[in-house]
């Protein structure tokens, strides 16, 4: 695991801190709550304490960008269960609204795609928001595609997207 992954001008892209899981968890509900029209619906769960499970867990990968010296986006990923070695899943990735077509989250996914390389990684799979366009467009411009091992189901809420890691 990289502890500083890269910096580019003020970003700095690195592995998130245990103490940082309820500011990780604020800038994730506040950029879920931007594509459900009525508001975010309460789920009940503490999402502080899933994010410090996150970064405390062995096998997870929980990077963060810092600009300025707060928070701007976050993606945690790691093998899914029972998923071929050689893959990973993208649980989260979300970036600050006011950091939004700034770059922040295009660095944020390249760090994510040279850890996958660096752990020899061939493909990832996520799943977005079927609501949620502007994500969708962003991981389109980034390479991800329809799962084909997975289709969406009629009224599912999500969207599973592929992305093939570039190797040597």
């Amino acid at each position: 695991m990289i502890r500083t992954h890269r910096t580019a001008g003020s970003l700095v892209i690195r592995t998130a801190l245990a103490g940082e899981a309820a500011a990780i968890a604020d800038l994730h509900v506040r950029a879920r709550a931007i594509y459900y029209p009525d508001g975010l619906p309460e789920d009940g769960l503490d999402w502080p304490a899933l994010w410090r499970g996150a970064i405390e867990r062995p096998d997870s990968h929980v990077l963060c960008g810092v600009r300025d010296g707060r928070l701007a986006a976050v993606a945690s990923f790691r093998r899914d269960e029972g998923a071929p070695a050689d893959s990973v899943k993208l649980f989260q990735f979300h970036v600050a609204p006011d950091h939004w077509r700034s770059g922040v989250g295009t660095s944020l996914h390249a760090a994510c795609v040279e850890e996958w390389q660096a752990d020899g990684v061939r493909t990832a799979t996520l799943d977005v928001h079927a609501g949620n366009a502007r994500a969708q467009a962003f991981y389109a411009r980034q390479g991800w595609f329809p799962d084909p091992e997975n289709p969406p189901a009629e009224g599912d809420h999500h969207l599973f997207l592929r992305y093939a890691v570039p190797g040597e």
